[in-house]
């Protein structure tokens, strides 16, 4: 029986709450907020976790979490996650959620534009204050 699909990923940071922050920042609009809070197994911290279910939802869909870091720093292309990608529906919230990231100071690795291998698909890909490299994306695939 295949999987039903990806639930969650948990990103270790260095600063919980300035991540949290900046997803919020970004994706707040877009219907993602804090879904619930766990001390973690080692007891002394506790996991955010993101995403669009209402808090503490009987079901939850899955989103993201936040926890921390026991030190070291992410680096693009190192071992590890080389970006997270979040769908919407319109390109008007992809340029919205630029501009939040953009004023949120984020470091922008490219604007929004539309794909040059894939037509249809436009994005833009920010730094999160970690250097975890996200996109945010819609993809109406073109017709042949």
């Amino acid at each position: 029986m295949p999987a039903k699909g990806l639930h969650h990923l948990d990103l270790a940071v260095s600063d919980v709450e300035r991540s949290l922050a900046f997803y919020l920042d970004v994706l707040g609009p877009l219907g993602w907020k804090v879904t619930r809070r766990y001390p973690t197994y080692r007891g002394s911290e506790e996991v955010v976790y993101l995403g669009t279910a209402e808090p503490n939802a009987a079901y939850d869909p899955g989103g993201i979490g936040l926890r921390p870091a026991d030190g070291g720093a992410h680096q693009y292309y190192g071992v590890g996650v080389e970006h997270i990608a979040f769908e919407v529906d319109t390109n008007v919230e992809v340029d919205e959620a630029y501009a939040r990231a953009t004023a949120s100071g984020a470091k922008i690795h490219f604007p929004p534009e539309e794909d040059r291998d894939e037509p249809g698909y436009y994005a833009f890909f920010a730094f999160d204050p970690d250097g975890i490299r996200v996109e945010v994306f819609t993809w109406t695939p073109v017709q042949a």
